[in-house]
Parts: C-alpha cells; structure tokens; sequence
C-alpha cells in the first residue's frame, strides 16, 4: 500500500480546487459525494483491487478537504475589496434607501473586482432571459432548475428566467497562515 501523503500546503491548494469545482459543477459535486460515502473506502484496503491489480479502477489519493477554509478565505477577500461582511452584519433597517444605495454602489464595486479577479464566471445558458427554451430529456438538473408548473417526463418546454453562473476557471490565492485562517478580517487600533 502506498504511504506517500501529500504535503500541507499541496493539500491546502487542491482543497481549494475541491470547493469550488464542488460549488460551481454538479456533476463533480455528485462524483465527489460518492467518493466521500462511507461505503466507498477512499483508501483501498488489502488485497483490494488497486493499482498492481490488472484491470482495476484506479483509486483516487486520500485528501484532506478544507473547504471551510476556502469559503472562509474568499470571504476575507471581499471584504478586503468591498467591506462585505461589514454591509451584511450592518443592520440597515435604519437608513434610508439613499444612504444605503449609496454604500451598496462601493460593496459591489469591491466585490465585482474580487469576483473578476479570482473567478472566471460564465453564464449558464447563452439564451437571453425570456427566451423561449427546450430542455432535452436527461438535462442536468444541478445546472438548470425547473420551477413553475413541472409534471411530466422527456422534452421540457418553457421560459428561461435566469441564465444561472458557472465558474469555469478559480485562482485563489494561496493560504499563508493557517492558524488565522478563520480571520475575515483583522480589527484595527488606530494609534
């Protein structure tokens, strides 16, 4: 059985990959959720079929998957850029539309150049919105959501109200530390 473990760092740069091919493709979503089912060893165990077996299904090397890490590491980068988690902690119910327009147009300008610089982000669907569209039978239903009036099998028809998003490529940064790795985002002590 092979010993050779993964060092942190790579562990922490495929953890990250993980999260967001998991977040952003359902099918992989779904393969990662078989492979991580307790009836799935992800380790084979002696005289399994593996690697030295002919004709056996290779068996993925066992990760660490940190996924909190990589949402939590996101998060800090918006609200570096655009003070995003201080906007939504805000309780807003007090200022006027005004006022919180006016700090929504600076929250979404740091966070759009958060997005455009660690994710390319793509439409879905390339139909316009209100487009009359055809949903071949065996569509993924992790990449369109029916709602509406939904009965029936086979070819679906209907309106495309949202085009969804999709991530077709992440650079995140790479963790430094991570015992702060949960810090969104340090307080400040102005002397």
């Amino acid at each position: 059985m092979n010993t050779e473990t993964l060092a942190w760092w790579s562990r922490v740069g495929l953890a990250f990959r993980a999260f967001f091919r998991i977040l952003f493709d359902g099918r992989y979503a779904s393969e990662a959720g078989r492979a991580l089912t307790p009836s799935t060893p992800l380790v084979p165990e002696p005289g399994a079929r593996g690697a030295g077996n002919p004709g056996a299904a290779a068996c993925p090397p066992a990760a660490e998957v940190t996924a909190p890490d990589a949402a939590v590491l996101l998060l800090s980068l918006l609200q570096g850029e655009g003070r995003f988690v201080d906007f939504v902690q805000q309780d807003i119910a007090g200022f006027s539309d005004t006022e919180v327009g006016s700090v929504a147009r600076v929250v979404h300008a740091g966070c759009r150049k958060v997005l455009r610089a660690h994710l390319q982000i793509e439409p879905i669907r390339g139909e316009p919105e209100g487009q009359p569209v055809t949903l071949e039978p065996g569509f993924d239903p992790s990449r369109v959501k029916l709602t509406g009036n939904v009965a029936g099998t086979g070819r679906v028809h209907g309106v495309l109200r949202h085009r969804g998003w999709q991530a077709a490529d992440v650079h995140l940064p790479t963790l430094i530390d991570r015992g702060a790795s949960r810090v969104l985002c340090p307080a400040e002590v102005e002397m």
